[in-house]
């Protein structure tokens, strides 16, 4: 089959298309899945850069869409011609890949294989950030950085219907826009502006309650300076870099609590990823949580995929068409 491997961590360049990986066979409770979709996403970078070290070779992917071809022994509910969608299993950049079928999500036929691969892994992320460490109140005011990356708009989006105040940063005058269309209060362009400064001054000096920071190296400094008393910040992912180590002190001064987490703990049984996958699915039947794809790329262009979302070029989810 046809899938992208990795002999090596490194930049975008290690991504090869090679034509004779081995078609997966499904195992017992597995269901082999003809992969159309692949979502393209920033673990899959630090993957592929060895700051997460998959054993070599591997083939990346941690999400897709596509249709079961066929399953192995002991799965029942499922059959052949299913749509589903995934995430959490190595492998999607590929033809097929064999899934515990446990951890499949049906794909309704109102969503495209497009929209099927967008939403699992950014969805259910937005699902746990908003959920699992500060519950968001009516009246509170958010911080969500990269306001309009994929993920940063379904904060926007999620944040809003809780009742919050947004503010977003983003890096271009195109990104400011987008930010605003996905329902941000505020939008703080840090390229030209500084967001410290901007948000104490939006928050007349209180601060902001909750912080979602998939920035990392650059912004968690500031974040510290603009989280209110008993704030809590969350840092999802790294994409400037990995922060630098932070003191207690720094956080006693003003009684505040961080946390960084992985949906693959969150979204790590079948009844997690369920109770995640069916929540996000209603909030975009209900029209409220809208998914924005920004570009969908054959599967041999994998390396343009990762430069883009890599230098932060985008305004929404990348997606490699696989088949279909």
């Amino acid at each position: 089959m046809n899938a992208i491997k990795v002999e090596q961590y490194g930049d975008a360049s290690v991504l090869k298309l090679v034509d004779t990986a081995p078609t997966p066979v499904p195992g017992e409770g597995q269901a082999l899945v003809k992969i159309h979709m692949a979502g393209v996403n920033f673990v899959d970078i630090y993957q592929r850069k060895g700051i997460y070290t998959p054993g070599l070779p591997y083939i990346p992917g941690l999400e897709a869409s596509g249709m079961v071809e066929d399953v192995g022994a002991g799965v029942t509910g499922l059959h052949c011609g299913d749509r589903v969608a995934y995430t959490g299993h190595m492998g999607s950049y590929a033809e097929y890949a064999a899934i515990s079928a446990d951890k499949l999500i049906p794909l309704p036929s109102e969503l495209t294989f497009e929209e099927g691969a967008a939403f699992p892994l950014q969805g259910m992320t937005a699902h746990f950030l908003l959920n699992e460490y500060r519950k968001v109140a009516k009246g509170d005011t958010v911080l969500i950085h990269a306001a309009a990356g994929g993920v940063g708009q379904l904060l926007v989006q999620w944040a809003k219907h809780l009742g919050a105040t947004v503010i977003g940063t983003v890096s271009t005058e195109e990104k400011v826009d987008i930010a605003y269309e996905a329902g941000a209060d505020h939008v703080i362009l840090y390229t030209k502006q500084d967001f410290v400064a901007e948000t104490k001054k939006i928050t007349k000096e209180k601060g902001v309650q909750l912080i979602l920071d998939g920035v990392g190296k650059s912004t968690l400094p500031g974040d510290l300076e603009v989280a209110a008393k008993f704030g809590h910040i969350v840092v999802f992912g790294s994409a400037s870099g990995v922060p630098d180590p932070v003191s207690t002190t720094s956080l006693m001064a003003k009684s505040l609590s961080l946390s960084s987490g992985s949906l693959f703990d969150h979204a790590a049984t079948h009844e997690q990823i369920e109770r995640r996958s069916r929540d996000v699915l209603q909030a975009i039947r209900k029209k409220w949580l809208k998914l924005r794809i920004d570009h969908v790329i054959p599967l041999a262009e994998a390396e343009r995929a990762h430069r883009l979302l890599e230098n932060r070029e985008t305004v929404g989810k990348v997606i490699l068409q696989v088949t279909g």
